[in-house]
């Protein structure tokens, strides 16, 4: 397995909150949940440290046990990484930082994915159509609250009011059973992240996508995702990423393209079989 991967964070200064890493047999994306300025978390560590340690916990264990399953790898390195916390941080926060996932390994003739939240990866088979998988922990009462975000007027109070009340509402029901599922201080989570199998000799490649490079398609609809793939096989994830955000400052006010963000962190991952 070839990788290639590249990132920038949401604006120059600011540090970025996606993560990837990746060895020849496994490979680990991780999009940090975010917060409003001046939401309190209960962690005096913040979400970009969160996902560091989150991703190299979870990457030595896909690369050292075999005998765990994906999800048990992520389970044991959520464990872990909650451990690293220490007492002074509120774990059972609301808020605590977290993350959506995308992780791979080759397993014997197979390759086991792992999807959480909804960063995105994409299966290019020999033959046949392409795979996306992810996305896979909507919030369906938050709809309207996230349509009301994309709908008022950037940098305005009322959107910042609006961007708080949505992360509270997503915030107080995500990892109970009655919200979304996301990687944070609470193992039970993994065993809800869409899992599988696929052959390796029947794989040409992949890509694995946080939300902010996904814009690509899913946002602006730049290309479809052979065009991304193809975009990216010929000139680097970097290159995906230069046109999100070529796109972006060609929508400054989030007019063309309604978003709840003017500008994410953006990080891909390619590799080839």
């Amino acid at each position: 397995m070839q990788v290639q991967l590249a990132g920038e964070a949401q604006r120059p200064g600011r540090e970025s909150e996606d993560f990837a890493t990746a060895t020849p047999e496994a490979l680990v994306l991780l999009d940090g949940s975010g917060s409003p300025d001046g939401m309190e978390s209960g962690c005096r560590h913040g979400t970009a440290w969160f996902v560091r340690r989150l991703g190299v916990h979870l990457l030595a264990r896909l690369t050292d046990r075999s005998d765990r399953d994906i999800a048990e790898c992520l389970a044991d390195a959520i464990v872990e990484t909650a451990a690293l916390h220490g007492g002074r941080c509120d774990l059972a926060h609301p808020n605590t930082p977290a993350a959506m996932v995308v992780a791979a390994r080759k397993h014997g003739g197979s390759l086991e994915y792992l999807v959480l939240g909804d960063s995105l990866l994409v299966l290019e088979p020999k033959e046949g159509p392409l795979r996306v998988l992810g996305d896979n922990q909507p919030f369906t009462e938050g709809e309207e609250l996230r349509h009301a975000v994309r709908r008022s007027e950037p940098g305005s109070a009322e959107r910042a009011a609006l961007h708080l009340r949505y992360a509270l509402a997503v915030r107080a029901v995500r990892n109970t059973g009655r919200g979304p599922w996301i990687a944070a201080a609470a193992p039970k989570a993994a065993g809800h992240a869409e899992t599988g199998f696929v052959r390796l000799d029947t794989l040409s490649a992949l890509a694995a996508l946080t939300d902010g490079a996904g814009r690509y398609t899913e946002r602006y609809a730049l290309g479809d995702w052979s065009d991304a793939l193809r975009l990216m096989a010929e000139s680097g994830p970097g290159a995906l990423i230069a046109r999100v955000r070529e796109a972006e400052r060609s929508d400054p006010c989030c007019e063309r393209w309604p978003r709840g963000k003017a500008r994410d962190d953006a990080t891909a991952l390619y590799a080839r079989f």
